[in-house]
């Protein structure tokens, strides 16, 4: 049985989490989020015409993508701050939250969610919502973050270990009943489960581009989990945790100038999965 508290917990902290960091993620996680954005549009089947909705659209780099291919896009996020930066670049945004859309049944041809997945207490119910509003033979695509991990995903987590960093007891814990093996199998399965037909997972890998003082500046600006902890540390961990930073950043400095400080380029390796189906709805 699911534990609805515990549910509502998670969805709860991970509301408080994205609350008022709209600029933070802007300027340090919302490119590396953009990266698997034109796969995920040709995994949904997005060109001119399409009707389509983003859900946690974030600052909008996914429904932005759509809206050049000539697709008509509507996009919601559960961050009032989200939405309306999204809104501010040109997308139809509203504010709304997982399990919970704002749009009637089968109204869209195809539905892509980009890392919202890994962000809702209730994964299964949240795919059922985005299988509900898309038509018959409507195409869902979503990335997620997944088990395997390149190295420069772990590059502030190790820098947060070795300065002796402690989690907060409030971090979002997503309730055991509620997980899924976060790999292409474990998300294919979960598509699949939910009714969608042809499903194909893969794991898409690439180099973030950054720069050391962006990629700290992300996490000190409270930005996902991993900004969760490093905020909640006092001012002596923070430095320590900076210290380890600034040591670790050196396997991925790239480009002609190795110089040290906030300056330093990085090539931060990364991984993901990016799953899709189509919805077959039973015949009557």
């Amino acid at each position: 049985m699911i534990d609805t508290d515990a549910t509502t917990a998670f969805d709860t902290a991970e509301r408080a989490m994205w609350s008022g960091r709209t600029r933070a993620y802007a300027h340090g996680f919302a490119p590396l989020c953009a990266h698997p954005v034109p796969a995920l549009l040709d995994a949904a089947g997005v060109g001119r015409g399409t009707r389509v909705l983003d859900v946690g659209t974030g600052t909008g780099a996914a429904a932005l993508a759509a809206l050049e291919r000539g697709a008509l896009v509507h996009a919601v996020d559960a961050d009032p701050g989200m939405a309306a930066e999204a809104g501010r670049r040109g997308v139809s945004a509203c504010v709304a939250a997982l399990p919970g859309l704002p749009f009637a049944d089968g109204v869209f041809d195809a539905v892509v969610g980009n890392f919202v997945l890994n962000h809702v207490g209730r994964p299964r119910a949240a795919l059922t919502e985005l299988r509900r509003v898309l038509r018959p033979g409507g195409r869902l695509a979503v990335t997620l973050w997944v088990a395997r991990r390149g190295a420069g995903q772990d590059l502030l987590g190790r820098a947060l270990a070795e300065g002796g960093a402690v989690p907060p007891a409030y971090l979002p814990r997503l309730h055991p009943d509620e997980d899924f093996p976060r790999t292409p199998e474990g998300v294919a399965g979960l598509l699949a489960g939910d009714g969608f037909h042809g499903v194909e997972a893969h794991e898409p890998s690439w180099d973030h581009l950054t720069t050391a003082g962006e990629w700290w500046g992300a996490a000190a600006g409270g930005v996902a989990t991993v900004g969760l902890v490093l905020t909640a540390q006092d001012p002596e961990t923070v430095v320590r945790v900076r210290r380890a930073y600034d040591r670790l950043c050196a396997p991925f400095v790239t480009g002609p100038s190795r110089s040290t400080g906030d300056a330093r380029r990085l090539a931060l390796p990364h991984v993901a999965v990016l799953a899709s189906g189509t919805w077959a709805a039973p015949a009557a």
